[in-house]
């Protein structure tokens, strides 16, 4: 993991964040074109982390796989046109296609699968009565079933992105409280006060290599 992060990461930067739609929303024999298209406005995935949940407009880098997606064939409402989704020749084509989009010049890979995320027990059955056994979604709940929900479409990404200058910042003025200093065992369990300092300012550099000349002054703000 650590050998793909770096593969993601340049200028300076080291950490990526980890975003994910389990289950990706998609209804029962939907295309891939078509569940794309409708996630122009909004994208479905979510950020796997503690810290506050934040729009991502723009990335740098990001590695995105998804699977469990039928390669259905594409549908056309009368009288709509067709997005430019819908003219590719493979999913993967799609896929990227739709990143491209989103993300206008940042570096993209991606990779789709055809086999879904087993969620059989002893996987959680935390999922919704909206899902089928299939893990697609439904307009409306369906009937109580004891076999539960046995597998999901899953959407992954790896990003190097401006979202993770306000959580490093964050945890940086976090770990700069006052009350960090009266925790003897922390210091006592072989931790220096100068090394401990050290790491700070180079967290708070790194926190900076993901600064955008648009979102700098916002974090700033934030953080005063």
């Amino acid at each position: 993991m650590m050998h793909f992060a770096d593969s993601l990461t340049f200028s300076g930067r080291k950490v990526v964040a980890a975003w994910a739609a389990l289950p990706f929303p998609a209804s029962p024999g939907s295309s891939l074109p078509d569940i794309l298209s409708a996630h122009q406005q909004d994208l479905p995935w979510k950020l796997l982390s503690s810290w506050r949940e934040q729009k991502v407009s723009c990335c740098f880098a990001q590695s995105v796989v998804l699977r469990g997606i039928c390669q259905e064939k594409p549908t056309s409402c009368p009288g709509q046109p067709r997005s430019p989704l819908h003219s590719c020749e493979s999913p993967e084509q799609m896929l990227q296609q739709f990143l491209h989009t989103q993300f206008p010049g940042a570096f993209s890979t991606s990779h789709v699968l055809q086999q879904p995320c087993d969620t059989r027990p002893p996987f959680p059955q935390f999922f919704s009565p909206l899902l089928t056994r299939r893990g697609f979604l439904l307009d409306k709940a369906q009937g109580s079933s004891s076999g539960g929900v046995e597998s999901i479409p899953v959407l992954a990404a790896l990003q190097s992105s401006p979202v993770l200058h306000s959580l490093l910042s964050g945890l940086c003025q976090e770990l700069r409280a006052p009350h960090v200093r009266r925790w003897s065992s922390f210091f006592t369990a072989g931790v220096e006060q100068d090394d401990f300092q050290e790491a700070l300012e180079e967290l708070k550099t790194l926190s900076q290599c993901y600064e955008t000349g648009f979102g700098a002054s916002e974090d700033e703000a934030d953080s005063d």
